[in-house]
């Protein structure tokens, strides 16, 4: 018989006499038997991930072994310790956008902004608490670091400035004056030892340099051959004393923090030529890592990468990547047209998403890019990498095709996809951070033990996991927890923990109301509509005869059903117009009254509440609310407000879809306002 005939067997197709020979049979039997030889599982596995099933003949089934499904151990009991609810529980403020936010080991959270400032917040039993603000930097934090034992905490600026913390005491306790503008940080002692030993790389080369974390600011070491390229991701593995760094070429590079600065010699088991690893696929792939975060045992590491967008697993010892997940714009664009995405998103709104997405690999003021803020964690078991993407956040999937879109929790033993959070809010979530522990009693239990069912664990407190996640152009930082959000429509998850500016003291200085009835004019409104309610500050010392306009129809139900009749997305959501066609509505004198400019007030940020008009002093009753920055439209229109929470509420009917006209297929009215 000949080999043909012997292959067509295989595959399922008979043989011309309509029989199947005994050696067929026989050769059939055999290649199952390879199939199950534990040597050829893995490359098993890959060929059916890369080319898909094969077609089986109907009478051969009871020769072919069913395929088991990958289990992991434990897995509900490590899904139980991770956050799982749709949709942010609370959010926290700094003055200006948040770029990091890291968990320490000794159960502190950490944020800065791009404003040099640094918060410390405390880990409570349920939620976080505030600790300690220090404007730490005069220019752009560029890159910050936990030490392992999470006693120390770095910053460093685009000022040539580093500030060192003690975590547990909330305290500055060193800083250093760099004679060069650093690009990245990272602490490389082990845990418990008395020297704190920080390593900072040059942004114009690719030197590197140690410093003791509490001495002059004098270079211990300086490490000048080891890239060619400016050092941007550094990470120190405490349980191999290594440090995985990588440059803006591309390259990827293991050392000990000890003189030579060269591949550890006492990790059993560690690559020896970097030909023999995967190390060089940043290079072949002309793309750019903006993490690289080990697993809690070192086993392993994550990458996400620019621009081609891939979440890469290495394995820490053989130096092979072991999982890759397609993130591309293209193969989220080809699952959301086809229908196979994780989460279909409506079109109107997964175009806004992905011009987002286009922005993030664009340089910004800075001369840096947005997007290389983006990493990816592990969860405590290594099980789960979690990571930011088009849609929300990501825990990993099974591993055929990627389609991961949010910030997502990736099970990398079986490859499924197992939580997708933050699906449905308006925020591109950026730079995660995840806490498991419980911090209502002392010793941590690691999922592991959990497992082992010892009825003195089920006295232990309840843990409250959270994942903590900046977003792009967010002056906030969002917490998921198991919890999902009491109310979300009334604005109480955002909290205002800043105090008001100087600016903004100013305009919310309230007018003395006029006593025998109620005052002309409000400072505050709350618009309620059929999406959601809205809540806004006003300004009657700057706009008053707008405000008093605005207050005088809201009292008399003048805007009662009045629809939201021209909307155009990343501009503007606009009402006001009893007729709902852009064509009607008057002030309450009747008249067209005159434009309100004040030096106080400018269009220079989202959800500014402005007077709608047909040109110089016309205005009557429509008014729009912005949805980004719009400076051309400063001194041409009134601003007499702007929505404080509800924002989502905003976005919602900004991404409602719309005829040619602007105008949404579905109406959105107003069902009241009340003011205050």
């Amino acid at each position: 018989m000949s080999d043909n005939e012997t292959d067509a067997s295989v595959l399922g197709k008979r043989s011309r006499n309509g029989q199947d020979s005994e050696e067929q049979q026989v050769k059939a039997e055999d290649i199952e038997g390879q199939r199950d030889h534990p040597m050829d599982a893995e490359n098993d596995d890959d060929d059916d991930d890369d080319v898909g099933p094969m077609p089986m003949p109907a009478d051969a089934e009871h020769h072919v072994a069913k395929k088991k499904r990958k289990v992991l151990p434990h897995e509900k009991l490590y899904l139980d310790h991770l956050p799982s609810a749709d949709r942010y529980y609370k959010s926290f403020m700094h003055r200006d956008v948040i770029n990091f936010s890291v968990f320490t080991r000794t159960e502190f959270l950490v944020t800065s902004s791009v404003d040099g400032i640094v918060k410390l917040w405390k880990k409570q039993e349920q939620g976080i608490e505030f600790v300690k603000l220090y404007r730490a930097h005069l220019a752009p934090v560029v890159a910050v670091s936990a030490s392992a034992d999470g006693q120390l905490f770095a910053s460093v600026a685009e000022d040539g400035s580093v500030k060192v913390f003690d975590v547990v005491n909330f305290d500055i306790i060193n800083m250093l004056k760099l004679d060069y503008i650093p690009n990245a940080c990272c602490w490389v002692h082990k845990r418990g030892q008395a020297l704190g030993v920080l390593a900072v790389s040059e942004r114009k080369t690719g030197t590197i340099r140690l410093y003791d974390g509490r001495g002059d600011g004098k270079p211990l070491e300086t490490i000048a051959k080891l890239h060619r390229f400016p050092v941007h991701i550094m990470t120190y593995s405490d349980r191999y004393d290594c440090v995985i760094s990588a440059d803006e070429g591309g390259f990827i590079e293991y050392w000990q923090p000890l003189e030579p600065f060269e591949l550890p010699k006492n990790v059993h088991g560690l690559w020896s030529y970097k030909s023999e690893t995967d190390l060089y696929e940043f290079k072949k792939a002309k793309s750019t890592p903006t993490c690289i975060s080990l697993s809690p045992d070192s086993t392993h590491f994550a990458t996400f990468s620019l621009p081609d967008r891939q979440i890469r697993i290495f394995s820490f010892l053989s130096g092979k990547m072991t999982r890759r997940y397609d993130e591309s714009l293209a193969a989220i664009q080809e699952m959301q047209q086809a229908g196979t995405a994780i989460y279909k998103v409506e079109d109107m709104e997964f175009g806004r998403r992905l011009a987002v997405e286009r922005e993030l690999e664009l340089p910004g003021p800075d001369d840096r890019i947005p997007g290389m803020w983006i990493n990816a964690v592990w969860d405590e078991s290594g099980s789960f990498v979690i990571y930011p993407t088009l849609l929300g956040i990501k825990g990993i999937m099974q591993f055929s095709r990627t389609d991961t879109i949010c910030p997502t929790v990736v099970n990398t033993v079986t490859n499924r996809v197992v939580r997708l959070l933050g699906k449905d809010e308006t925020v591109r979530f950026m730079n995660l951070t995840l806490y498991q522990g419980a911090p209502a009693k002392k010793g941590r239990t690691t999922a592991a033990a959990a497992a082992s069912a010892n009825p003195l664990l089920a006295e232990k407190a309840v843990r409250d996991p959270t994942l903590v996640s900046t977003g792009y152009k967010r002056q906030r930082f969002y917490m998921f927890t198991r919890s999902e959000p009491e109310d979300d429509k009334s604005g109480d998850r955002d909290i205002f923990n800043e105090r008001p500016t100087r600016e903004e003291q100013s305009i919310a200085a309230s007018t003395p109301a006029i006593r025998g009835g109620p005052s002309p004019v409000a400072n505050s409104a709350t618009i309620h509509t059929t999406l959601g309610d809205m809540h806004l500050r006003l300004f009657p010392q700057q706009a008053p005869k707008a405000v008093e306009n605005f207050v005088g129809h809201a009292r008399s139900g003048y805007f009662e059903g009045v629809i939201f009749h021209r909307v155009i997305p990343k501009f503007m959501i606009q009402t006001g117009d009893p007729l709902g066609d852009g064509t009607g509505g008057t002030s309450i004198w009747g008249d067209e009254f005159e434009d309100e400019f004040s030096d106080d007030l400018k269009h220079d940020r989202p959800y500014t509440v402005s007077m709608a008009n047909a040109g110089p002093n016309t205005n009557g009753s429509q008014f729009f609310i912005t949805t980004t920055a719009t400076p051309w439209l400063d001194k041409k229109h009134t601003i007499f407000g702007r929505v404080l929470s509800g924002l989502e509420v905003v976005h919602a009917i900004e991404n409602a879809k719309t005829n040619k006209m602007d105008k949404p297929y579905e109406d959105i009215k107003i069902i009241n306002i009340d003011v205050e």
